[in-house]
């Protein structure tokens, strides 16, 4: 091998390195949803997508720092790069807490704001880039989802079933261990 393809060689590996440290593997591409559940319940979902563009009334980039992408999700109170996987009707889709929210709708009951991308693969519809929302489900914003916690994040937050935003869970350190993690082999079917 050359000196020159050597090089571009090492480049590309450092390059990939780069993308790759500092990455979450909570990414939806995971895919692994036969994992041990530290929690599960269910609660309404809403979507978003916060591209940092301003438009649709996003506020920028997530609160976790990392970019929006399919399976990131705002959650109102679990720490933040929490994992698990959300069902809805038969379909598994993983996520990682990357955002905080949904707000004032979390009050309501609304407590997961997954991203437009997870949301209209779950609802058969699809995402719209130019308008950051879902087409295609009879303007639907609100599903009935089952959600598995797998994996704590280790900021701050609340470890439990989700509450309202205006509770400040959020912002709080909870340094408590669920203790009675449970298989879920066959959640959601």
């Amino acid at each position: 091998m050359s000196a020159r393809l050597r090089a571009i060689a090492m480049l590309a590996a450092s390059a990939a390195t780069a993308l790759t440290v500092g990455s979450t593997a909570a990414h939806a591409d995971s895919g692994n949803t036969d994992q041990r559940s530290l929690l599960k319940g269910s609660t309404t979902a809403s979507y978003f997508w916060d591209d940092a563009s301003g438009r649709a009334g996003d506020t920028g980039l997530p609160a976790a720092g990392k970019p929006m992408q399919k399976g990131l999700v705002a959650s109102p109170s679990w720490p933040l790069m929490t994992e698990g996987y959300v069902v809805y009707k038969g379909k598994k889709m993983p996520f990682f807490v990357g955002d905080r929210g949904p707000g004032d709708p979390s009050n309501r009951g609304v407590m997961l704001d997954l991203d437009a991308k997870t949301f209209a693969e779950l609802t058969g519809g699809k995402f719209n880039p130019d308008t950051l929302g879902v087409d295609g489900v009879g303007g639907e914003g609100h599903i009935k989802i089952e959600y598995v916690v797998t994996k704590w994040g280790d900021g701050v937050g609340k470890k439990s079933h989700p509450v309202a935003f205006s509770t400040g869970a959020w912002a709080e350190k909870d340094t408590s261990t669920m203790t009675q993690p449970v298989s879920v082999k066959n959640a959601g079917h």
